[in-house]
């Protein structure tokens, strides 16, 4: 049923965001054309000739807020960020469908499309998109607000898994339509906040038919499976939709989701978004990124690495083994920043400020992160990618490892030159506990948008850091 809601949901949106770029396409054309916003120099392009377009932007712009992510439901997204990724899909949408019209014209062949045009129709898009999208979810939740189509919805158990529950479907009641009618306790006398006990598990069967239960979610921790085996016989003999939540709180850190092994369920306690196209689209993104900023970082890059030769005629990179997608170790490239040899006497330790092992070029280009643009070379190999939680070294991991029991879900994407939790101040010797923490955040929530945004947050204010040494 949740995931009929989901699907529901997902449904409307879908049809929105055609109507609306389909009609930006139109209104793109009445603009350029008609009221001329932006001067026509080379003459009048017929109606018909947008209109055959149409059938191509029902099929791309779709697809381009599918890659985003825009068709899931996902609580946690801010408006805002969920209008940056209308936007980025938007920009997308728009180059593909360029690329497309170059070997596709319909309607007329010997037609050149105005690019300007195509302007005006991908800001239109982002209106029209953003706007259709903000009334229907604002007519969804003020539906459910006022009490229509909502589903009532009891909760067997009062621990810390029933809890969670409460917590999940109150943060998205007024998407799904649910209301917690309230909780049956389980022996204990502990409280659910907020909720009315209704009685025990015992009595579910006579609570589900007096409070005409729609759903019930069965929240019992794995000690009460005879208990849960009992609630569950009982509950099959109504026509109520039955949830059962197992207790894996403490392993469910990443997205999770049930697959079916030859109709045997089982449970993905690791499912990330970088999967399939996804990952496709964000390898075709790196590749985009690091053949721009090499070509303009490059001089850069030459001066960086003839200050290095010439202060102490010493090579000029420096290579490294650290750990990457799925605990792959692979040897990262950096620009030389210390004294040939610094590690002999230490081994590997975390640099400190005023590190003595550091050249002089070393200290500003580490200050500046200079040092890592020869990973640019890694990304380009498959090693990294330009953004991701960053790699460690393998004697590091180890540690990390034993010490933080969710470390290596780092590793479920490639390691980037930047991400989440740099761009937030944890790098170099910090907090180890934070950065896992954003970098999990980044895995879990990954968008394409998302990687933007902490480009640009990384170019603004990533670049020189305190804790850069």
């Amino acid at each position: 049923m949740i995931e009929t809601k989901h699907r529901a949901l997902a449904s409307v949106l879908l049809i929105n965001d055609v109507v609306a770029s389909n009609f930006a396409m139109l209104m793109a054309w009445f603009l350029r054309f008609q009221f001329e916003v932006i001067p026509v120099t080379k003459g009048q392009q017929e109606f018909s000739t947008y209109v055959a377009m149409l059938p191509i932007v029902t099929i791309v712009f779709p697809l381009a807020l599918a890659v985003q992510g825009l068709y899931r439901v996902h609580p946690a997204r801010t408006k805002t960020e969920e209008w940056f990724s209308v936007a980025v899909a938007c920009v997308v949408g728009t180059v593909v469908l360029s690329g497309v019209l170059l070997w596709v014209r319909p309607g007329n062949p010997d037609v050149l499309y105005s690019r300007a045009t195509l302007l005006i129709f991908m800001l239109a898009a982002v209106l029209f998109v953003i706007v259709g999208r903000t009334f229907v979810r604002a007519a969804v939740e003020r539906r459910h607000r006022a009490g229509r189509g909502l589903d009532r919805v009891l909760i067997a158990g009062n621990g810390d898994l029933a809890r969670a529950v409460v917590e999940r479907v109150q943060l998205r009641r007024d998407q799904l339509g649910f209301r917690i009618v309230g909780y049956l306790r389980n022996g204990e006398e502990t409280r659910v906040n907020g909720l009315e006990c209704l009685g025990s598990i015992e009595d579910a069967e006579r609570v589900v038919q007096e409070q005409g239960i729609d759903h019930v979610f069965v929240a019992l921790p794995h000690a009460s499976s005879e208990a849960t085996m009992a609630l569950l016989d009982r509950l099959v003999r109504n026509c109520v939709s039955i949830h059962v939540v197992p207790d894996l709180l403490q392993f469910m850190v990443l997205r999770s989701r049930v697959e079916d092994l030859d109709g045997l369920p089982t449970i993905n306690l690791s499912e990330t978004p970088l999967e399939g196209w996804s990952r496709f689209i964000k390898r075709a993104f790196d590749l985009l990124v690091t053949a721009a900023s090499l070509l303009v970082l490059s001089p850069v890059m030459a001066a960086v690495a003839l200050a290095i030769w010439i202060e102490d005629r010493g090579p000029v990179f420096y290579r490294q083994m650290r750990m990457g997608l799925d605990g792959k170790p692979f040897e990262i490239l950096k620009f030389r920043s210390m004294r040939v040899g610094a590690e002999k006497e230490t081994g590997a330790v975390w640099t400190e400020k005023d590190d003595p092992r550091r050249t002089s070029v070393g200290r500003i280009i580490r200050a500046w992160s200079l040092d890592e643009l020869p990973q640019l070379w890694n990304v380009l190999m498959g090693d990294m990618s330009v953004v991701g939680p960053r790699p460690e070294r393998p004697q590091f991991v180890e540690q990390f490892r034993a010490e933080f029991p969710h470390y290596m879900l780092r590793h479920k994407v490639r390691a980037g030159m930047t991400g989440w939790a740099q761009v937030h101040g944890w790098r170099g010797n910090t907090s180890v506990r934070m950065r896992i923490e954003h970098d999990l955040y980044y895995i879990e929530n990954w968008s394409l948008a998302l990687d933007v945004k902490i480009l640009f947050m990384t170019v603004i204010h990533g670049l020189r850091h305190e804790n850069a040494y």
